[in-house]
């Protein structure tokens, strides 16, 4: 006779199914009494067994669900019904953001439930480099010069730069213009970031890309809100550096407030030129330093692979959009943004009239 109940036994096996079928084999041969009493059982549980297992087999021997087959505060079909077709409307939110926007009684561990039993579980979010390709895409469909971000760029917090600038008086500030579609950069620089600049180094750009036919009407200059380009944020009217885009039949569009990455593009060069010149670098005065930019840009534009545009050049890519197009159009020198606005403001002190243009 078995020293411990057979509920205990139950409780501590690992194997419940092998003990009950050594249960129901004895039983079979001697009887449900002298296996009860052997096992510690009940006649009752004996027996209970014993039939499973004239049923079901083996199988049979196994625990059964203890889910209720009735449960009062179940959601109703209507309700559940509701959740899956919410499902649709938010496609990628999860149940936490869903139940407050629509004051959802139920828990978001319910919502989540009858999302995946009625198979419309949250899609999973894209991998990285699935965005980058799918935003590669869509750039390349973009004419040359289409659409552009610019941005500037403080140069005084690189440790390497920081005592050339200071012992030089180098520019402090760089002012950056990216085309999005094949990657060609422009430069200028300036002791400060202000309207006056942005609108100088707009018109510059804009001079350039007349004389070689490449303003694409309606294209888009996209900048971040800095007071640089947009003006005061009280200001009723278009900046200057709006209205300068604007006089070249452009627009004008500016990012979202904080969303910083609308302007990767043109952060992305930031980051490439502080690795590949600013840190690397030793200049003599201002106007090496702007002799060394402008060989960087060429270097850049001309030369220089870029892996996340099939590792071609700018260069490749602007003439497999326009054929015709010369390596001039890619070579506009870096400007001294103070300097010019300095002739400017001289031609207006003594007369005439200044425009400005490109070697």
């Amino acid at each position: 006779m078995c020293p411990y109940p057979w509920y205990q036994v139950m409780r501590l096996s690992k194997d419940k199914k092998q003990q009950r079928y050594q249960m129901v084999i004895h039983a079979r041969e001697h009887g449900v009494k002298p296996t009860a009493r052997l096992y510690a059982a009940s006649p009752k549980t004996v027996r209970k067994w014993f039939l499973r297992f004239i049923e079901g087999g083996y199988q049979a021997l196994g625990d059964l669900s203890r889910r209720p087959h009735f449960s009062p505060r179940a959601v109703q079909d209507d309700r559940e019904k509701k959740i899956v077709a919410l499902k649709a409307v938010y496609k990628r939110l999860g149940a936490d953001q869903v139940k407050i926007l629509e004051n959802l009684p139920e828990s978001s561990k319910t919502i989540r439930k009858i999302w995946r039993v009625n198979g419309v579980a949250s899609r999973k979010r894209r991998k990285k480099h699935v965005t980058k390709q799918n935003l590669r895409e869509i750039k390349k469909q973009f004419a040359l010069f289409e659409r552009v971000c610019e941005d500037t760029k403080d140069l005084f917090d690189i440790p390497e730069y920081w005592p050339q600038m200071k012992l030089l008086r180098l520019p402090k500030t760089q002012y950056t213009f990216r085309e999005i579609s094949c990657g060609v950069q422009f430069l200028g620089f300036a002791d400060e970031r202000s309207l006056t600049h942005s609108m100088l180094f707009a018109e510059y750009i804009n001079e350039h890309l007349k004389k070689y036919g490449l303003i694409v009407e309606q294209g888009i200059r996209q900048t971040d809100n800095g007071s640089e380009y947009v003006g005061s944020w009280s200001a009723k009217d278009p900046s200057a550096y709006t209205l300068a885009i604007e006089s070249a039949k452009l627009i004008h569009g500016t990012i979202p407030p904080g969303a910083h990455r609308f302007q990767s593009d043109v952060e992305t060069v930031h980051s490439l030129i502080e690795t590949e010149f600013y840190e690397l670098e030793n200049f003599t005065d201002r106007t090496d330093f702007m002799e060394k930019a402008h060989t960087y840009q060429l270097s850049f534009n001309l030369e220089r692979p870029n892996t996340y545009k099939e590792n071609k050049s700018p260069w490749q890519l602007a003439q497999e959009k326009r054929p015709d197009i010369t390596k001039e159009a890619l070579a506009l020198p870096p400007v001294d943004l103070d300097v010019l606005l300095h002739k400017k403001l001289d031609n207006l002190t003594t007369g005439g009239y200044y425009v400005s243009s490109s070697p």
